[in-house]
């Protein structure tokens, strides 16, 4: 799972390396038996996940069973919980929740991760990224204020918990009226007043994370870190044969990741007690 090796290769590795001679089936089965240790780790961290007040979210495509699929990421304080389904629809973020309503949500401005907290952060390195792409083909005045702002809020973010309130309230109207008159500005660029239109519809969304400083992060770039070595593996495997491998890998990595992120252990470290118990 960690290392990204298909069948084929963990095949021929055992072979070259210990002299043992498997099946491709057989690996396929001793696989399968070893998820099933993974189970109560992953239910333990979807408990956790449920009870957290700040969740974000993530996912990326994958093939399962030689069809398009998602593996989404719920990220909080207390776990971090991969997920295999067939679809990205919101009914997979409802089934994850289970009637949990946390008061932030973060996420970028997919329609399917919208609407699941009390108050929603949008990720501002989705929208960094826009911003840049526009600065380079552009050269509307634009888009160079939008970053400039983007600056000054990742700056903001940085040095949020050693601010007092009253100055973070000043400094979150000073960028409010700030983005206010970039989003007012004309311009003739098309691409630019498309990234307005963007902007203004997540208004309300860009600096929730000032209101729970420490707490709310303003990028989701936890999420992203969580999903990277699922799309190497993805880049590496082309996927998954059944269901089940990547349903079983979600509980490996929710087990792993979790007990990276509470303690710090390795991979192996975490893999080799749970598979014994």
């Amino acid at each position: 799972t960690f290392q990204a090796l298909s069948y084929e290769r963990l095949q021929g590795a055992l072979s070259d390396l210990f002299g043992l001679t498997l099946s491709q089936g057989g690996l396929m089965n001793l696989l399968r038996r070893a998820q099933g240790c993974f189970a109560e780790g992953q239910v333990s961290a979807v408990s956790s996940l449920r009870r957290a007040e700040v969740i974000a979210s993530d996912e990326t495509g994958v093939r399962i069973e030689g069809s398009n699929a998602s593996h989404w990421v719920f990220h909080s304080s207390q776990a971090v919980v991969h997920h295999a389904s067939p679809t990205r629809a919101a009914s997979v973020i409802r089934e994850m929740m289970d009637g949990h309503h946390p008061a932030v949500w973060l996420s970028d401005r997919y329609t399917a991760q919208q609407g699941h907290g009390a108050a929603h952060q949008t990720c501002l390195a989705h929208l960094a990224r826009d911003v840049a792409y526009a600065m380079e083909v552009s050269a509307d005045s634009v888009p160079w204020r939008l970053q400039l702002w983007l600056n000054a809020v990742f700056a903001l973010s940085e040095r949020i918990t050693s601010l007092a309130a009253s100055t973070l309230s000043a400094k979150r109207r000073t960028l409010e009226r700030q983005l206010a008159d970039i989003l007012a500005a004309a311009s003739s660029c098309d691409l630019s007043r498309a990234l307005q239109a963007k902007i203004s519809r997540a208004r309300d969304q860009l600096l929730t994370f000032l209101d729970h400083p420490g707490l709310v992060e303003a990028t989701n770039n936890a999420c992203e870190r969580a999903l990277r070595p699922a799309v190497v593996q993805r880049k590496v495997t082309n996927g998954y044969r059944a269901m089940w491998a990547a349903q079983g890998e979600a509980a490996i990595r929710t087990v792993v990741d979790t007990a990276r992120q509470a303690t710090g252990a390795t991979v192996f470290g975490t893999i080799l007690p749970t598979v014994r118990a």
